[in-house]
């Protein structure tokens, strides 16, 4: 009697330690989000992946393209062999994580052909049920 009593309080401590809010979602904030769907398109090379982190629309724009490859080569406008990205904080406001859309500017540091490539990208976020998603690649203003 006394083990299993012993081993009921082991299973309702584990079960209890189970749902703990120390697990991060993916999901958290718009940044992560966004910065995480350009790292599957150029590190990851996942179309599919990345659009899971897009809004149907978007989704629906990424598949016309075929691959991950084909899509950020023609409507991003963006090649790189291996790049780095990161959210420019600078401009980030803690209102735009509490709203249900956010502007969220990236900062792109990759190579491509040997040669170090810069670039900076705006994406316009949604938030649909506590999850954030790409819904749009806003337009370079600096390109041509």
């Amino acid at each position: 009697m006394k083990k299993i009593s012993s081993l009921l309080s082991l299973i309702i401590c584990l079960f209890l330690a189970a749902c703990g809010d120390n697990v991060k979602s993916l999901n958290d904030t718009p940044g992560e989000t966004a910065a995480a769907y350009f790292d599957a398109l150029y590190n990851q090379q996942d179309l599919q992946k990345a659009s899971t982190l897009a809004t149907p629309n978007l989704t629906r724009i990424m598949k016309s393209y075929g691959t991950a490859k084909q899509f950020s080569r023609n409507l991003v406008n963006m090649q790189y062999d291996e790049v780095v990205i990161e959210v420019d904080m600078s401009n980030m406001s803690l209102r735009e994580q509490y709203g249900d859309s956010a502007k969220i500017n990236l900062i792109f540091t990759g190579y491509l052909n040997g040669g170090k490539i810069d670039e900076m990208r705006s994406v316009s976020m949604l938030r649909k049920k506590g999850r954030w998603y790409v819904d749009k690649i806003l337009a370079d203003p600096y390109a041509r």
